[in-house]
């Protein structure tokens, strides 16, 4: 009897704690593993939801409450039955939740996981072997949170392991672009370099057997998943998007990959929380191009005063456009939308206008495609070859994207918003036709200046929106406080907890004649 008593209390603890590992371990990949990110949400998470822990606080009172039962198998029971509940409203929350970005069951995150059980087992084996059964009950509660706090001894043992694998893998990476003959293009910035990444593949495909880093493949790992999987002595062209949100990490993979082209495509205040100050950013974007061979080219982004007022440390070639600056040696010129796209002309420095048209919106749109113009003509593409692929070019997911959903017109910008690019997308949907929308959780990872900023991007919608939707009560604060400030009718504000919400008013107020934008996606640890 007291083995089966001590074996009922093991598998109560394995099951009340199979959840929150799964959240845990969601959370800390949605912070791309890294310890500081993860207790940076979990000091927001218990700051905003520090009064919402009553279910856990009523939990422990109860339990103290059974210690006066008479009898301790009465005791046990209790503890049982508020176990088994405790069971039933986590698994009927986790079938109502529904995640933005699922947990990606990675090799990385089964062999944290495996380590996080050993944990598990070496905490609560002695527990249930020892504890008297009358204080079994507190088991619940540790089983129910203890693997929130053991991620950081999970991250601390795996940590060697994660670092030899990727050691051993960027290796072999190494060996395989040094022996590809692929002219390789870095493209790197604060925002745009997706994007940019997108439209390039698509426009040196129409010369060359080009090859670039899938979705957002931007750190070491990625870009070494695509070398050992994809990278084949074939290819004439490897296009590989550089991410950072660390000083250092720019160098890295410059060191890493050995670009002879580089785009820097923007400079903003993106990853403030980790960078630590905008000049960090900026030195460290411009390190692809300081890096670059003397023989390499460097293309930049004219219009962006952090990159036009750089002092460059690097005699390579420069080839520079823009939109707004007229001293850039390509410009895009008469720019005019419509639902069907974009037409705008190309002025070359000295030269003259070129006609293109593109299915794609937005300014910034129209600067990648300068940025694929610009690498196109270095290597060799004639200007009917261009003006040919950039009208087939398609619409990049996510970034600005038209979409015809259940017979209404939705702008998608759903990826990783920013302060440049949400304005231009404000201003494409302030020339689109009927009664114009935005649904939008606002920005995050802008550091100290998140909330001004977000604050600002409420105030731009005045004139350029008619209806507001807010997602997320909390973190659209400053947004709500910008539409009040700059005069937008309350009555048009619409402020609700989840994107489900946003859409139940859309499908039940838009007609088939309205544009909506939707501005930003976040991840399931920042949508609050």
């Amino acid at each position: 009897m007291t083995v089966m008593v001590r074996i009922l209390a093991f598998v109560l603890c394995a099951a009340l704690m199979f959840l929150p590992t799964k959240h845990a371990l969601h959370m800390f990949q949605q912070n791309r593993y890294e310890l500081k990110r993860y207790t940076d949400w979990m000091k927001e998470k218990l700051s905003r939801s520090f009064f919402k822990l009553y279910k856990e606080f009523i939990c422990f009172v109860l339990i103290l409450v059974f210690l006066w039962l008479p009898k301790v198998w009465m005791i046990l029971l209790a503890d049982t039955i508020l176990a088994l509940l405790i069971l039933f409203v986590c698994f009927k929350t986790e079938k109502k939740r529904q995640a933005i970005k699922p947990l990606n069951l990675t090799w990385r995150v089964r062999r944290q996981l495996v380590v996080l059980i050993v944990l598990d087992i070496l905490l609560f084996v002695p527990f249930v072997i020892k504890l008297p059964f009358k204080w079994m009950g507190f088991l619940i509660i540790l089983a129910y949170l203890c693997n929130w706090i053991m991620m950081y001894l999970m991250a601390v043992i795996t940590e060697p392991v994660e670092n030899m694998i990727k050691e051993k893998f960027m290796k072999m990476a190494k060996e395989i672009m040094r022996t590809c003959p692929a002219k390789i293009v870095g493209i790197t910035g604060s925002f745009g370099k997706t994007s940019s990444k997108n439209i390039l593949q698509e426009i040196l495909s129409e010369k060359y057997y080009s090859l670039m880093t899938p979705a957002s493949f931007n750190t070491p790992m990625g870009i070494t998943i695509t070398v050992r999987e994809k990278l084949k002595p074939i290819h004439e062209v490897f296009i590989c998007e550089m991410g950072a949100d660390h000083v250092g990490d720019i160098q890295q993979l410059s060191d890493f990959v050995k670009p002879e082209i580089g785009i820097v495509t923007s400079i903003g205040p993106q990853h403030l929380n980790t960078f630590g100050t905008l000049q960090n950013i900026i030195d460290e974007k411009m390190k692809l191009i300081e890096n670059l061979p003397e023989h390499g080219v460097g293309v930049l982004n004219l219009d962006n005063e952090y990159i036009r007022n750089y002092q460059l440390k690097n005699n390579c070639k420069i080839v520079t456009y823009a939109i707004k600056q007229e001293d850039a040696d390509l410009r895009a010129v008469n720019i005019v939308y419509s639902s069907q796209g974009s037409h705008f002309e190309l002025l070359q420095k000295g030269g003259s206008c070129t006609p293109f048209k593109t299915k794609l919106l937005g300014e910034h749109n129209i600067a990648n495609i300068l940025a694929a113009i610009a690498v196109g003509l270095e290597m060799g593409i004639s200007m009917e070859q261009l003006q040919r692929a950039v009208a087939k070019v398609n619409y990049v997911e996510h970034r600005l994207e038209v979409k015809k959903i259940n017979g209404l017109t939705f702008i998608d910008d759903a990826f990783n918003s920013n302060p440049v690019g949400s304005s231009m997308a404000l201003n494409v949907l302030k020339m689109m036709p009927g009664k114009r929308w935005i649904v939008t959780p606002g920005m995050i990872d802008l550091g100290e200046k998140q909330a001004q900023l977000n604050k600002e991007f409420g105030m731009k919608m005045l004139h350029k929106a008619d209806e507001v939707i807010l997602v997320g009560i909390n973190q659209t604060k400053p947004i709500l406080a910008g539409l009040k400030e700059a005069g937008f009718d309350k009555k048009h504000i619409h402020v609700v907890k989840t994107v489900k919400e946003a859409f139940a008013i859309v499908y039940q107020n838009a007609s088939s004649e309205d544009t909506i934008l939707l501005e930003n996606d976040l991840p399931d640890a920042f949508n609050q």
